[in-house]
């Protein structure tokens, strides 16, 4: 059995990609060319994720209570994020749908950091770089980022809510 070194941020960002993809029949070329990750990087992440049993042994469909367990109850301590400096962006956390709906709009706006954002806030670095650039080709794959950057920066209300909504995705995919 191969060694695991540990998850990497990439690695939420395919299984959210492969959740959204609602099948098991895409190509890991398919992953590679729609998240901007190369190829062996996409076989390097699912090979770690089949280790943390994320992922099914042959590597086609996420294990979703064990993913959810692990981004409710692990995710903002492997990968924590801090509101940086205002900037122009896409928001995220709990800027964006489907948790902004459930809290008041005094709320901070948080953003992912891009040149094509409409939106001025807090940048939140994203899991991923290339994040920003893919999230409008996909409308779950967004909510499912911004679900768990809520989960990441949030505070415990909005944390809670988040956490319902993730699992209303989850638990049907």
């Amino acid at each position: 059995m191969k060694k695991h070194n540990g998850m990497r941020p990439q690695d939420i960002v395919v299984l959210l990609k492969i959740i959204a993809l609602k099948n098991d029949d895409w190509y890991n070329s398919d992953l590679a060319q729609s998240l901007k990750i190369s190829p062996s990087e996409i076989s390097e992440v699912l090979n770690r994720c089949k280790i943390a049993r994320l992922i099914d042994s042959k590597k086609r469909k996420v294990n979703i209570n064990s993913f959810l367990e692990f981004l409710i109850y692990g995710l903002k301590y492997v990968f924590p994020a801090e509101p940086g400096a205002i900037v122009k962006g896409i928001p995220t956390a709990h800027s964006a749908s489907p948790v902004k709906e459930h809290v008041s709009g005094g709320s901070d706006i948080y953003v992912w950091s891009s040149a094509k954002g409409t939106h001025r806030g807090q940048a939140i670095e994203p899991l991923f770089k290339s994040i920003p650039q893919i999230v409008s080709d996909d409308k779950l794959f967004y909510e499912l980022l911004t679900i768990i950057d809520t989960i990441r920066v949030g505070r415990v209300r909005e944390i809670n809510i988040a956490k319902e909504e993730l699992e209303k995705r989850l638990k049907y995919a």
